[in-house]
This record gives structure tokens, sequence and C-alpha cells, in this order.
């Protein structure tokens, strides 16, 4: 399939159903990020694009960070792992998913980055190492960067569909490659991998100095470990520091369109409107807002005119004022939602936003996504 060329500006036309502008988006990117606070959807929106993305006859994969396994569910998978694992569908095109496994893919970055088998096996037995590579702070962040990355590289999918963690954590995704150089040129790690050390040695008093310090802090054995595993790390950081400058740029690609996730709650709308401003500092833009879980209007009557008829109607005592006064109910929390969502909005104007009415139940399967689809995007992805 010949996919147009993205538009680098990111606008639609005025005219446009929001849902047909995402579905612009999932037909002509490379790569879609979702991001938004946790329980608001995002995972299974993720799911939608790409379900979308093959229907239209591409070859899509959508990723998670999430631990929860709830994208396995909704695609009705037993489970996921750091390799692609392909979803049986009627679309034309293709569905794969893939869940990050940390360790596994900082391992690969290892081997692809050491010269020899030998600094390898040095490296991915270090017990610091073992440690670092599943639990330091930033790392899970930096190996999803990479792992998208890495699947870019791959040139086996047309549309990569990143489900990301909730929205702060979001944000170490998008630094994570600006963290990785940021430590590589940090003066204790230089100190640690100055030239003409051996390993558990260092050659300096200024090294000898952080040395000691971090015995009497997480003691000798840890300290050693980590002296160990920077000299074992020796002349790799290069690599790393071009490939973190590559993934950087494949973030701010106009290949790459960023679509917020929300639900019509304050905290989830604060959480939002934090990262919309975040992406802006960056110079990056989103390019769709999704707004989960909203009430439907019920209508066309406002609930101050809901009231007004049911007073007239006899109250809530009354058969038809009760009517009326539930309506009335119904369209107040509606007009709640939608003036929690209009700063939001705002903020990302000219961005499409698209509301996704609350459903009797949670997305378990192909069906579920299929109906969040037809809301969504206004069709069912794969039809």
């Amino acid at each position: 399939m010949t996919v147009p060329p993205a538009d680098p500006s990111g606008g639609s036309d005025a005219h446009e159903a929001p849902g047909r502008a995402i579905a612009r988006l999932v037909a002509e990117r490379s790569i879609v990020v979702c991001c938004g606070a946790g329980g608001v959807g995002k995972t299974t929106t993720a799911a939608v694009l790409a379900a979308q993305a093959a229907g239209d006859g591409r070859r899509a994969v959508v990723v998670t960070i999430d631990p929860a396994k709830r994208l396995a569910d909704a695609l009705g998978l037993d489970g996921l792992t750091n390799d692609p694992s392909r979803v049986d569908g009627s679309w034309p095109g293709e569905l794969w998913a893939v869940m990050l496994d940390t360790k596994g893919t900082f391992d690969r970055l290892v081997e692809r980055y050491a010269p020899d088998e030998t600094q390898v096996e040095r490296i991915l037995s270090n017990r610091f190492y073992r440690n670092i590579s599943a639990a330091l702070s930033g790392t899970q962040e930096y190996m999803a960067a990479e792992k998208l990355y890495e699947l870019h590289c791959s040139e086996s999918f047309d549309l990569i569909v990143v489900d990301t963690p909730p929205t702060r954590n979001a944000l170490d995704v998008l630094d994570a490659p600006n963290q990785l150089a940021r430590l590589l040129d940090h003066k204790v790690y230089r100190l640690l991998t100055a030239p003409g050390r051996g390993v558990g040695r260092v050659v300096n008093r200024a090294a000898q100095t952080v040395v000691r310090t971090g015995a009497r802090a997480v003691g000798a054995e840890v300290v050693d470990d980590a002296v160990s595993f920077f000299a074992a790390f020796d002349g790799m950081e290069q690599g790393f520091r071009e490939r973190s400058q590559r993934v950087q740029a494949l973030l701010g690609s106009p290949t790459t369109a960023f679509v917020l996730v929300a639900s019509p709650r304050a905290d989830t709308v604060g959480e939002a409107t934090h990262f919309a401003r975040r992406l802006e500092e960056q110079g990056l833009t989103v390019r769709a807002l999704v707004v989960n879980r909203m009430h439907p209007p019920f209508g066309g009557t406002s609930a101050a005119d809901a009231r007004s008829r049911a007073a007239k109607a006899g109250g809530p005592d009354q058969p038809l004022g009760a009517l009326w006064a539930n309506l009335a109910d119904f369209r107040a929390v509606a007009e709640r939602e939608e003036e929690t969502v209009a700063g939001l909005a705002a903020r990302v104007a000219p961005a499409p936003v698209v509301r996704v009415p609350l459903l009797d139940d949670d997305v378990h399967d192909l069906e579920g996504l299929a109906l969040v689809g037809r809301h969504l995007l206004g069709e069912v992805p794969g039809s």
C-alpha cells in the first residue's frame, strides 16, 4: 500500500469530522504516540488506532509499557512479549502487538554496541547492570523510546502506535534520550570511566573520593559492582549517544503524531493540560484530543430548560415531571463535563476533539474495540 506523505503542519480541514481527522493521522503517519493519565482509556484508544490502520491495509504494531496487560486483554491475547505478536483478524493489513521488556531491550542495546562477545558477557553478568537495567529511574522510559526506534528501523511496520505510561512518566519517554546523554556526560560517570583504570580501580583522587563516599552510603560491594560495570561499558558511550540523538529526532519528526487522551474529570484534564504545555515547550504539537467516557447529551434541551419543563409537569412526583427531572440531571452532568474539557480543547486547538461516550462495559476483546472504534473514528476498525 502506498501511504500518502504526512502533512508537516498537522492541520485539518475545519469542516472535517473529528473522527475522520484522526483516521487520516492513522493513514498518513508512521508513528502515533498516545499520551494521557492512567485510567482514561489510553490503551484501548491505542489498540483501536492500530486496528484501524490494519483495516486500511497497513502493517501496524501497537506497543505498551503498561505492565497491567490491558492491551493483551483488549486484543483477545493470552499475553504479550518484547517481540511482536500477530493478532488474527479480518482486516486486509496486519496487526501486531508488543509489551515492553525493559531489561530485554537494554540487553539488545548492549549486544548492538559492545565490540565483542566478551564485553557483552561482562556487562550482562554484572550485578550492578542486572539491577539498573530494570529498576533504575528513567531506564524504562529510555527503553520505551529505544523500542520505538528499534521497531521503526526494522521497516516491518507502516505504523507504530505507542501506548505510553501515565502522563508525567510519558514526558520522561520524550526526554529519555536527553537523560542518557546527560548521564554519559556526568562528571561522576566520566571519573569512573577515566582512561587507564583497571576493573575495580580508579585513577585519581577525585574519583577515589566518589568511590569512598559511595561505599559508605551503599556498601563497598555495590560500589565495586558499579565500577566494574562502568569499566565494562567503556568505549560504548558514543554509540549510545548517537542512538539517543536519532531517537530524539524521530520523536520530533513530522511523521510522528501525538494523540492526547483524557476523561471528563478535573484531575485527568489537569494532567492532559500539563502534558500539552510540555509538548509546546519542546516544539511539539498535540494533533488530536480524545475524551473518553463522556455522558451523552440526551437530546437538544438544556438542563435548565428540562428543570422548567419538569416543574410545569407537576414536579418529580408526577410521571411526566419525573422524566423531565431525570433528563435535567443527565443534562447537568453532560454540561459539567463539557465545561471541564473546554479549556483543554481550546489549549490544543486547532487539533480535532473526539468525544467517546461512556459505554456499558469495559473493553475485553476485538468486538469491544470495534464498538469504541465506531465512536472514535465513525467506523468499525477493519471493516
